[in-house]
């Protein structure tokens, strides 16, 4: 299917489609799906629920996953409780279901998915190719989105603050032991 839609698409996303799909065909499916999970399952910087770039595993992604729902249902999606809303491949179904809707979501979440992109290219990995088309159809990273993704690449998604002793107030920290630190 992917190759008898990508015939239709400008060069620009058509080619790097048309390079995975011939990977996908000359790999088996054991081969291929045994890849997907070394590339998506065991590297942070390739992962493919995109709120977890700009959230990490905050409580903040729980909202943004919640929004993602709410967007889905204004259109008419429900989804099944067992698929996150910003999984890259739910995206791109909305984005092809809903094309204004989804170009907006995959704009919001751009240096997540040039982040992915970069890591899949530097791995060598086969998805590259799929996100070099996604990318394409995307405005070229300019000024704060360039930022984004270099701040992004240097110090990785945000980390949960609430609770942690820096930010507890000193009323709620603990005793120190008797006798001094040891």
């Amino acid at each position: 299917m992917a190759r008898r839609a990508a015939a239709a698409l400008p060069p620009e996303i058509r080619e790097p489609l048309l390079r995975f799909t011939g990977h996908a065909d000359r790999t088996t499916v054991d081969d291929l799906a045994a890849a997907y999970v070394e590339t998506f399952d065991h590297r942070k910087r390739c992962c493919p629920y995109l709120t977890y770039y700009a959230h990490g595993d905050t409580r903040k992604r729980g909202i943004a996953l919640l929004r993602l729902k709410q967007t889905y249902a204004r259109a008419g999606w429900r989804l099944s409780d067992d698929e996150l809303p910003d999984h890259l491949a739910v995206v791109l179904e909305f984005a092809g279901a809903e094309p204004i809707a989804g170009y907006r979501l995959l704009n919001e979440h751009r240096a997540g998915l040039e982040l992915l992109r970069l890591s899949l290219h530097d791995g060598n990995s086969p998805w590259a190719h799929v996100l070099g088309s996604v990318s394409a159809t995307l405005p070229a990273l300019a000024g704060d989105d360039r930022e984004a993704v270099a701040r992004l690449a240097a110090q990785g998604p945000p980390e949960e603050q609430v609770g942690l002793d820096p930010y507890t107030p000193p009323q709620y920290m603990p005793a120190p032991p008797a006798g001094g630190p040891r």
